[in-house]
């Protein structure tokens, strides 16, 4: 297990390289695959051995070999994020992958690789979303929506090689009862709410539900938990009050991420937190006098 989550681990720095290359490029229509990176000071070409994730950063302690210009620290933040968070994911998907394959089963440890691929996916798309939107304050259609087609072409097969078609079932309804409560919220608040959140709710519920009902609703709540308190930290650090604008795009990505690896313990704090409201108290029975 230790060898693949190391792998997976080492393919998730470079994702986060390439996620850093789309944060930059995608919202300024350039492609993302040419030319080469470069210096944006000096413009000198990133050499191929300067361009290896986490550790070229640490090598060059953060500088253009060239100009020696300053690497934005946010660059290896993201690829070690990345790094971390695919290994997070593949301790928890990848273990039953592992073990189907392992007795023999190939239909079913591929339809629990394909599962664990599209959570790989959904972090890459979901990083690059986030740091779009905290740039920009935009969540493109390209991505939002291709996390959606990825997610329902990924759970679908899934489905098919696993027999699992209540699971997707409650995965599409989740998609559709998410994507309804954001439209919802913006209909009724459009300032405070975007059209991007709306389009990028149907993924996250898609790949929630796929989990669990207490996952979707764990992620959900989670959101607008971080986004209260995120809000809340922007607001006092910029002094501009309830005037601050909040992407709310990371929030969502971040609430999904906690619903997707502990949807059933936030579930079951939510409900700890909650139960006095639920709990009928114990009639009060007077002690009997002692003769």
């Amino acid at each position: 297990m230790m060898p693949m989550l190391l792998t997976v681990g080492l393919l998730g720095g470079a994702i986060g390289s390439f996620v850093n290359v789309v944060a930059y490029r995608l919202p300024r229509s350039e492609s993302v695959v040419a030319p080469r990176s470069a210096c944006p000071a000096c413009g000198h070409r990133i050499r191929a051995w300067h361009n290896i994730p986490i550790l070229s950063w640490l090598l060059l302690m953060g500088r253009c070999h060239d100009c020696y210009h300053p690497i934005p620290f946010r660059y290896l933040l993201v690829e070690l994020l990345t790094a971390a968070l695919f290994g997070l994911f593949a301790w928890q998907l990848g273990v039953p992958a592992a073990q189907y394959l392992a007795q023999g089963d190939v239909l079913a440890g591929s339809g629990h690789t394909i599962v664990l691929l599209a959570h790989l996916a959904l972090i890459g798309i979901g990083m690059a979303l986030a740091l779009i939107d905290l740039d920009t304050h935009r969540l493109p259609n390209a991505l939002t929506l291709g996390l959606l087609i990825t997610g329902a072409a990924s759970f679908t097969l899934a489905a098919g090689l696993l027999g699992q078609w209540g699971q997707l079932g409650r995965a599409a309804l989740g998609a559709l009862l998410l994507f309804l409560l954001y439209l919802c919220l913006w209909l009724i608040a459009p300032r405070g709410m975007g059209a991007g959140d709306v389009k990028l709710a149907p993924g996250l519920g898609l790949f929630l539900a796929w989990h669990s009902w207490g996952a979707l609703a764990a992620g959900a709540i989670a959101a607008f938990a971080i986004g209260t308190v995120f809000g809340l930290v922007r607001a006092a650090a910029t002094g501009e009050g309830r005037r601050t604008r909040i992407p709310f795009g990371p929030s969502m990505l971040a609430g999904a991420a906690l619903g997707i690896l502990c949807g059933g313990a936030l579930t079951g704090w939510y409900l700890d937190v909650f139960s006095l409201a639920s709990h009928t108290p114990t009639p009060f029975t007077p002690l009997e006098d002692t003769p």
